[in-house]
């Protein structure tokens, strides 16, 4: 709007300057070619107009009028101004009390001291004598407002009608109802890429509810079996006393507390490492680890170890024993007579693998076994007190360390390969030669 009238000022300056100069010009044209005429006293009387320079006067040194124009006054003089000898031309703008102004030129006919004075003139144009020029303006001025206004009223409207359907819809989704989605405009705009993210963003969130849900299910599902048997136990200790044992019943419910506190312990670990949690900046040599982990271990399996020392990693010592744990606890479980535990460089980083001479992992369930509760049938008959969340933790527990686990391909057997990154600038040993 500043601008609008800052413009505004300068065009009706611009235009009044024009319009007074156009005025001055043609009574300059106009008096200069009276003047000679003048001086040889051949003047006609009266004088012919010029339009729209009507207004012609000769008039003398004691300002009487010689000579004038129909339209002039043959005895009023046009102004009272003699341009000096050395300025004969003189330009000036002549106001009559309660009268419109005159521009006119006075041009002196001799240098001499009783020389008469010619003058010109043409009363001010409407447009200077009024403030036309100025409502005309003030007007466009409006008018231009307005219609940018307009514009940019509905241009806005137009941009954010999407964004308005984005929020009504938005509105209407609530976490019992996820499936819906907000309306993408057309195009590859900011608002269209915003519609995008937003509705992958409802996806991922779908997704994650859903998830939540069945862990609910599943959980709900897994410690309703031992906490109903921990009840049956205590209600049978209590209804029937003379039948039951006290203490073996005591001690049947201690190990069912004990089961529920493991899965309750698992469950926690999960929460923590799904929320990322910061790990610890600890620098750990896994060749170390792992050889440490294999030495801890009693079992009826033996267990043969391959792993060489400098090969670190920046991780939670804690978390990481406890996937070692899982592993080689798995492996011994399932294995016939021996496992296999070899630590090497690979791909950056570095592959601990777990071997056994068990049954294996059919290819069908590799990626089953991973999921929270999911126990497959010889687990559950080598293991029935287990929780079917070792896996599930060690592969969050992995991934939170920016590695993986999985389960590589074996002639025999189950193998487990975790991989994790090595140290940035950590040199790998080097490799035993055939």
């Amino acid at each position: 709007m500043s601008v609008l009238v800052v413009l505004g000022a300068t065009l009706d300056l611009a235009i009044r300057y024009r319009v007074q100069s156009d005025s001055f010009r043609l009574a300059e044209r106009v008096a200069s070619q009276w003047s000679p005429v003048a001086r040889s006293g051949l003047v006609p009387h009266p004088i012919p107009a010029n339009p729209p320079v009507d207004l012609i006067q000769v008039v003398d040194v004691h300002h009487r009028v010689t000579n004038s124009s129909r339209e002039a006054s043959s005895t009023v003089p046009l102004s009272r101004l003699r341009p000096p000898p050395d300025a004969r031309f003189q330009p000036h703008t002549e106001c009559p009390p309660n009268d419109r102004c005159i521009l006119l030129q006075a041009i002196r006919l001799t240098p001499d001291e009783n020389a008469s004075v010619v003058y010109a003139g043409t009363p001010e144009p409407d447009l200077l004598a009024t403030h036309r020029l100025e409502y005309a303006i003030a007007a466009g001025i409006a008018l231009i407002t307005g219609i940018a206004a307009w514009t940019a009223w509905v241009l806005v409207g137009r941009a954010l009608g999407p964004v308005e359907a984005i929020r009504a819809r938005m509105s209407q989704i609530t976490v019992s109802d996820l499936s819906m989605r907000v309306p993408e405009p057309q195009g590859n705009d900011e608002i269209a890429r915003l519609a995008t993210t937003a509705n992958q963003t409802l996806s991922q969130l779908e997704g994650a509810v859903e998830q939540l849900r069945q862990f609910a299910s599943t959980t709900s599902h897994e410690l309703r079996t031992p906490i109903a048997g921990l009840r049956t136990q205590l209600e049978e200790a209590l209804l029937y006393p003379e039948d039951v044992d006290a203490r073996d019943a005591l001690q049947r419910a201690l190990v069912t507390a004990g089961r529920l506190e493991e899965i309750v312990n698992d469950l926690l670990l999960l929460a923590r490492l799904r929320a990322s949690d910061p790990l610890p900046p600890e620098r750990i040599d896994l060749g170390e680890l792992v050889t440490a982990e294999v030495r801890a271990q009693s079992g009826s399996v033996p267990i043969a170890v391959h792993a060489p020392a400098g090969l670190e990693i920046r991780g939670s010592r804690m978390q990481l024993i406890r996937v070692l744990d899982n592993l080689l606890s798995n492996a011994q479980r399932h294995a016939e007579s021996s496992v296999e535990v070899s630590v090497a460089p690979a791909d950056e980083g570095v592959v601990v693998t777990v071997a056994d001479d068990g049954p294996g992992v059919p290819p069908a369930h590799r990626e089953r076994i991973f999921e929270r509760f999911v126990r497959l049938d010889d687990g559950r008959r080598r293991d029935p007190g287990g929780s079917g969340l070792g896996l599930a933790i060690s592969r969050d527990i992995a991934h939170a360390h920016h590695g993986t686990l999985t389960v590589g391909d074996s002639s025999r057997g189950a193998k487990f390969v975790l991989w994790l990154p090595l140290i940035s600038g950590c040199p790998a040993p080097p490799q035993d030669q055939p």
